[in-house]
């Protein structure tokens, strides 16, 4: 299954996303069934290793930012089973690039996946102190965790 992570710049929010799903991923031995990708709605930053502050909460948790920033785009699509992205803005830019219905259809929110927070989105954390970085953080554990129990249940890995 091929998984993309999608935010405004790809330098916080779905890097980190990317990162702690396969951190789980690896947890639970289910590495080789996914391919997973993060990519922004803007590309300002492409070619940028995620924000240093991200990079620097996630390690504290053992988890390691790789991924250089890309521009979404409509070939995505045909590549990605499922589209998730992190806030009502980001679902509408990309679901507006969707070339078809069933491509708008792979679009979903990651908030989605949040059983204890309240969050009804992904909270850009860039202009936050550090406090922000480990809220993202702990939201993208909780959702990451839910979407892998979800897609276990669907797909039967």
């Amino acid at each position: 299954m091929n998984l993309l992570f999608v935010c405004l710049g790809n330098i916080c929010r779905s890097p980190a996303a990317e990162a702690v799903f396969k951190h789980k991923l690896e947890e639970k031995k289910l590495s080789q069934y996914f391919f997973v990708d993060s990519a922004g709605t803007y590309g300002g930053h492409s070619g940028e290793l995620a924000d240093n502050r991200m990079r620097s909460a996630a390690s504290k948790r053992g988890i390691t930012l790789t991924h250089r920033s890309r521009k979404i785009t409509s070939s995505d699509f045909e590549k990605f089973d499922l589209i998730v992205v992190m806030d009502d803005y980001n679902y509408d830019d990309v679901c507006y690039l969707a070339p078809t219905i069933e491509d708008k259809n792979k679009v979903c929110k990651m908030a989605d996946f949040l059983k204890k927070s309240d969050f009804t989105y992904i909270p850009d954390p860039y202009y936050e102190g550090a406090e922000g970085f480990e809220l993202v953080l702990n939201l993208l554990e909780e959702s990451c965790e839910t979407l892998i129990e979800q897609l276990i249940k669907e797909h039967s890995f």
